[in-house]
């Protein structure tokens, strides 16, 4: 499992790169399409800081957003002493600095990770798997939280959010420059507005079928990690199984959060599982039971 597992992070960290590109090259378009609706070259400029910028910001900020949105609030040990002595034993394990502990009160089991690094790092688990996890399937979950974090994913998740928000955004203002530019009439192109609608209303879509990619790849690389770092998968697909037996949709769903959670805290629906940020648990435990043979 250990070959396959560095196997698996190499295949992620080079498919990372590739998405990055993806990302960069859809931003820029939007760009130059927003300099081309309005005839105006320094708008691609514009557009190109505004993005950095917008990248800087949810890079140092997308984490507290994150946590807030969840309704997490942070523990001390006294606070919950069986959740905060698991995670300190896994990350003496983990080799990795401990993370800002939180709860969610919520009854749906669930649990996520975020931060920009191990050193900046957030871990929460809402009430209901408290309940519902016994030790052993605690430690793993935890386990694949701080897989997670080890991993990088968390940055990663965190670079992709951001980007596809700011994909969304771009696009939008693009559609509405496209319907309200003041261009000429003899400077109008049918076929150049023609393919500038496709791409701004493609690409929002695009990018969310980029996230949902990254997402799936790493939920299973997060839960063979998991089961490395625990010294047993058996734990891990009790855990999984169970998170599939009590799963319901949390309080405060935010479908931009969604990619975090070991679990889909969302209302499921069989179009919104087509394009579920999660891949299936059957097949999660199926990758986990053929990785035991």
């Amino acid at each position: 499992m250990a070959v396959s597992m560095r196997k698996q992070i190499a295949q992620n960290k080079r498919n990372t790169i590739v998405i990055m590109v993806v990302f960069v090259a859809m931003i820029t378009l939007i760009g130059w399409l927003f300099a081309w609706l309005c005839d105006n070259p320094t708008l691609l400029i514009v557009a190109v800081l505004i993005s950095a910028g917008y990248a800087a910001f949810q890079y140092f900020a997308a984490d507290k957003i994150a946590i807030s949105a969840a309704g997490a609030h942070q523990i001390e040990r006294a606070d919950n002493e069986r959740y905060y002595r698991t995670v300190e034993h896994l990350v003496m394990d983990a080799n990795i600095p401990l993370p800002k502990i939180y709860i969610i009160n919520d009854d749906a089991p669930n649990a996520f990770a975020t931060g920009r690094d191990p050193n900046h790092s957030h871990l929460a688990v809402t009430t209901g798997l408290l309940e519902v996890m016994d030790d052993n399937e605690l430690r793993a979950v935890i386990g694949h939280e701080l897989s997670h974090i080890k991993n990088y994913d968390i940055r990663v998740s965190m670079i992709v959010f951001g980007l596809v928000c700011l994909v969304g955004f771009m696009s939008d203002f693009g559609l509405r420059v496209l319907f309200y530019s003041d261009r000429k009439e003899e400077d109008n192109s049918p076929v150049g507005a023609l393919i500038a609608l496709i791409v701004l209303i493609l690409s929002p879509i695009v990018a969310t079928l980029v996230q949902m990619g990254i997402s799936r790849q790493r939920e299973y690389l997060a839960d063979a990690s998991s089961a490395t770092l625990i010294g047993n998968p058996d734990d891990m697909i009790a855990a999984l199984r169970k998170l599939e037996t009590h799963t319901r949709p949390m309080h405060q769903q935010n479908v931009a959060t969604e990619a975090m959670y070991i679990s889909n805290p969302l209302r499921k629906s069989t179009i919104s599982k087509l394009f579920s940020t999660h891949p299936p648990i059957e097949s999660r435990i199926e990758r986990l039971e053929n990785a035991k043979k």
